[in-house]
């Protein structure tokens, strides 16, 4: 895209799609679920480190309006992203042809909801606000973009996945809170272990028009509390005991998905997708590797042995 400010995670998106939708049938799925993933990394990253409160509201406004025109009042290095994401749209929406239509639609409304979630974010850390953990949990658990990736599980998927499936997909209900809950403590407590990595490799992430000399007033949402680290200030704990903490709560929300695998049968090619979805996250976030997603060298024999390795005979 020209971005040179954003983290370029497009391997890693695809390896992450890859794992859910392995079958070769779902090479358009796959395909759509991986430049979803992008461009949400990316919109999270100029709420996050490069735009000050008023470009965020003015680029939360555009995704709203979900109009070309609402390119007019973005500020230049914002532009890029916009396009982006209504092409990609507009090639979903032709790659699944007018059957599969409804389903982009409701994508394109879990990415709306998904930039709400951020600007709110971005507020928060504009007024200086302190969350609790509560708070922090529910807010954070949808910025990890869990409904959004559920749903866009269903897109260029054939007849076999029912209507009442999809439904279900988009329901931000039981299974699918309960899988954007893992993400986001996964996530989180995956990033506060690799704190160290965090240090060693930090780098200033500067708004595009400081360069100009142009101040820009902004605070970075990074400096934000994760939910280990409100659980530790709210409950005055160590980090280990937020830990164990938040691992219970895991362990909770993964007896809510395997519930949903035995409940009702004609929903199991959703199901399947979100428990698949849950895997990936163990996987991205387990022990060993951190966070594999930001610290990606963590990934490079699983890349090769995937895409580029002969599979031995």
């Amino acid at each position: 895209m020209g971005l040179s400010y954003i983290r370029d995670r497009a391997v890693e998106s695809y390896v992450w799609s890859n794992m859910v939708f392995y079958e070769e049938d779902l090479a358009v799925t796959r395909m759509v679920f991986a430049k979803l993933f992008v461009l949400a990394v990316i919109m999270d990253d100029i709420y996050d480190c490069h735009a000050n409160i008023e470009e965020c509201r003015k680029l939360h406004e555009a995704i709203q309006r979900w109009d070309e025109s609402a390119i007019s009042f973005l500020p230049d290095y914002m532009k890029t992203l916009y396009n982006e994401i209504m092409n990609n749209f507009k090639e979903f929406e032709d790659q699944v042809g007018v059957k599969g239509r409804y389903r982009v639609a409701q994508t394109k409304k879990e990415f709306q909801k998904l930039s709400t979630y951020y600007l709110q974010e971005s507020e928060w850390s504009h007024q200086n606000h302190k969350p609790s953990f509560k708070e922090q949990m529910e807010l954070s658990t949808m910025t990890a973009g869990g409904p959004l990736l559920c749903v866009c599980t269903t897109v260029g998927r054939d007849d076999t996945l029912t209507k009442e499936a999809f439904e279900w997909a988009a329901s931000d209900t039981g299974a699918i809170r309960a899988y954007a809950k893992i993400l986001r403590f996964m996530n989180d407590v995956a990033a506060f272990k690799a704190m160290p990595l965090y240090n060693q490799q930090k780098t200033v992430h500067h708004h595009p028009q400081e360069k100009s000399g142009k101040k820009s007033r902004r605070k970075n949402k990074g400096d934000m509390s994760s939910t280990v680290e409100c659980y530790m200030n709210e409950h005055n704990v160590t980090s280990e005991v937020a830990i164990a903490k938040i691992n219970s709560l895991i362990e909770d929300e993964w007896k809510t998905i395997n519930q949903a695998r035995f409940e009702r049968r004609e929903l199991l090619p959703a199901v399947h997708r979100v428990v698949n979805l849950c895997v990936c996250v163990m996987f991205f976030y387990d022990d060993k590797k951190k966070d594999a997603y930001t610290f990606s060298s963590n990934l490079r024999e699983t890349i090769e042995s995937l895409f580029v390795n002969p599979i031995p005979m």
